[in-house]
C-alpha cells in the first residue's frame, strides 16, 4: 500500500469531524483557522484526569483550543498552576494560579472570554521564577498520527510555545505532552516531520486513551529565528523577549 497523502488525509477527517463539530462564533467551521470543539469532548476530560499523567502534575500548559474548555474547568477545581497562551500568542503568556478563580466561577474561567477576568501575564522570566517547571502540555489538534505528529491546521503554534519554553528550562524530557482530540481526528499515516516538530507522547480522545509509538525526539533547539513567519516577531511578546536577550549578550 502506497503512502497517503498528508493533504488529503486531512479533507478527509475535515469532512468527518464536521458531523461532530460545534462551530466557533468567530470561525464557524472553518477548521483551518482553530481547534473545533466537538460532541463528547467533555467525557474525553473526564477521562483526561483519571491518568496518572494528569494526577502527578502540578503545573500544566493548555492551549487556548475550543475542545479543551471543560478541562481547563477541571483544572482550575483541582488547584493546579496552569499556563495558557491566547489565540496566536499576540499577548503572550499566562498565569491562572490555585485559588486566583473565585469559587463558582471555574466554569466561566475556563473560556477564553472569561478567564482574562483573573489570568496574570508573565513574562518567560517570571514564570521560569514563579513555576520552575512544567510537568504537562496539553493541546488540541487538527489532526494526530499514532507516531506522536499533529497536522492538519498548519500554524505552529505549539511549536512555537514549546520551543520558548525550551528556550528558558520551563519544559525538557521530563515533561509529558498530550494531544486532545476527537475519535476521527486520530490516523495511522506517514507525514513529513521537521525538526521543530513537537511530538506528542499520548493522544485523548472521547473514548480512548493511546500511547503514541514516541517515533521522533523532542525538538531541543529551542526558537528557530529562520523558519519563523515574517510577522511572528513582531506580533509575539515573548518573542521579543528573547530576541532582545539574545541582542543583549
Amino acid at each position: 500500500m502506497g503512502k497517503i497523502d498528508a493533504g488529503e488525509e486531512r479533507v478527509r477527517i475535515w469532512e468527518e469531524l464536521r458531523k461532530v463539530a460545534r462551530p466557533d462564533s468567530r470561525f464557524s467551521f472553518d477548521f483551518a483557522e482553530f481547534i473545533t470543539d466537538y460532541e463528547g469532548s467533555e467525557e474525553g476530560a473526564e477521562l483526561f484526569v483519571k491518568q496518572d499523567f494528569y494526577k502527578q502534575a502540578k503545573t500544566v500548559f493548555v492551549t487556548p483550543d475550543n475542545n479543551l474548555e471543560h478541562l481547563r474547568e477541571i483544572i482550575i477545581k483541582d488547584g493546579k498552576t496552569m499556563i495558557m497562551t491566547n489565540y496566536g500568542i499576540s499577548r503572550g503568556f499566562f498565569l491562572v494560579e490555585p485559588g486566583c478563580i473565585p469559587e463558582g466561577k471555574e466554569e466561566l474561567a475556563s473560556t477564553l472570554d472569561g478567564v482574562q477576568r483573573f489570568w496574570k501575564h508573565c513574562t518567560l522570566k517570571e514564570l521560569k521564577e514563579k513555576v520552575g517547571h512544567v510537568d504537562l502540555l496539553v493541546t488540541g489538534a487538527s489532526a494526530m498520527t499514532m507516531s506522536g505528529i499533529r497536522f492538519g491546521k498548519g500554524h505552529g503554534y505549539f511549536d512555537l510555545e514549546w520551543a520558548m519554553q525550551y528556550t528558558v528550562g520551563l519544559v525538557d524530557d521530563s515533561s509529558v505532552i498530550v494531544g486532545v482530540g476527537h475519535d476521527c481526528q486520530v490516523t495511522d499515516i506517514d507525514v513529513e516531520v521537521t525538526e521543530h516538530d513537537t511530538a506528542i507522547d499520548w493522544i485523548v480522545t472521547p473514548t480512548r486513551v493511546i500511547k503514541t509509538r514516541n517515533e521522533f525526539a523532542r525538538p531541543t533547539k529551542g526558537v528557530i529565528w529562520s523558519k519563523l513567519d515574517k510577522d511572528m516577531l513582531g506580533r509575539i511578546p515573548p518573542l521579543q523577549e528573547l530576541w532582545w536577550e539574545i541582542a543583549c549578550r
